[in-house]
């Protein structure tokens, strides 16, 4: 990846680094002329902003960026991949956590289809991992109404049309057979709309529930429906660090400084201060009371030493 020197990009960018929305949804929300950079309204996302730009959307300021994370979410069928559904349907994002931050989704999955999707805070994350380029295997479990077997499924792998457009290698397993239906273990690469299930619509296979059980590196599981578990700093480093910057994690073991209003708050910053010294004679406790020889004791338990003064 080729960064600017003064790390200026184009705003497109920023806002989906920002968390704010996708490139495609930033472009369309800067034609709307909801976008302003140092208070001039943008009317075409050919724009160009560095971090001293005052960037806003629908007047308010976007918020600071933060380092990329990454969300594991158990998608519930009857829920739209959609931050607003002109329908009026209920969304995903609807149904997340209150205390999530913004986030938006590794590509979709349709209406009826549940399982794993991918959540994130960072619009080129989300790209990155949605790229053909990327490689990245989408897995499904699929049970349809019909009957084939593993010799048809096995010409998927050239590929079908969609929409004027062949598609890459489809891997198809079949699993199991269930009365009038079938099991069918599905992998594909691209992600085209609806792929699983027109693929399987060629072998006269009509889908009536589909599951995503990976995605690249990260798996479904155990996570329960409706679930969200976030994938951990090292490991979101360790899948996707070459493809986009992660930066490291803060080290949780560093010592927290003392509360303030505290004897120790005190002492810690009077000592931190540059070129301070102990008072003369002070000497540290522990090498005093190493040195100062036990009490000694008479019989009868009773302290042995000069006498005190009586006043």
């Amino acid at each position: 990846m080729v960064k600017a020197e003064d790390g200026s990009e184009r705003i497109a960018k920023r806002l989906s680094r920002a968390g704010v929305a996708s490139r495609r949804e930033a472009e369309r929300m800067i034609e709307a002329g909801r976008v302003s950079v140092n208070g001039r309204v943008l009317t075409t996302p050919a724009f160009t902003v560095t971090a001293k730009d005052r960037i806003e959307v629908d007047n308010a300021p976007i918020a600071a960026k933060e380092p990329p994370r990454l969300w594991r979410y158990h998608k519930p069928p009857g829920l739209v991949t959609s931050h607003k559904d002109e329908r009026g349907r209920r969304t995903v994002f609807d149904a997340l956590p209150e205390n999530l931050p913004r986030v938006i989704s590794v590509g979709r999955l349709d209406l009826t289809s549940e399982g794993l999707l991918l959540l994130t805070n960072d619009g080129e994350l989300a790209r990155q991992l949605e790229l053909p380029s990327t490689g990245w295997s989408r897995r499904y479990r699929a049970r349809a109404y019909g009957k084939t077997t593993q010799e048809k499924l096995d010409t998927l792998k050239d590929g079908i049309e969609i929409d004027g457009h062949k598609t890459g290698p489809i891997e198809a397993v079949l699993e199991s057979e269930k009365g009038d239906n079938v099991w069918v273990q599905v992998m594909i690469r691209e992600g085209k709309n609806r792929e699983v299930r027109r693929a399987l619509e060629t072998l006269d296979l009509q889908v009536n529930r589909l599951i995503r059980t990976s995605y690249g590196p990260f798996q479904l599981l155990d996570l329960q429906r409706g679930a969200v578990d976030e994938i951990k700093r090292k490991q979101l480093r360790d899948q996707v660090g070459h493809l986009i910057d992660i930066p490291l994690e803060q080290d949780r073991h560093k010592r927290r400084p003392p509360k303030r209003g505290t004897h120790a708050s005190k002492k810690a910053k009077s000592d931190s201060k540059p070129g301070a010294r102990k008072p003369s004679g002070a000497k540290d406790g522990a090498a005093q009371n190493a040195k100062r020889p036990p009490p000694k004791k008479a019989q009868g338990g009773r302290r042995t030493g000069p006498p005190r003064s009586r006043k």
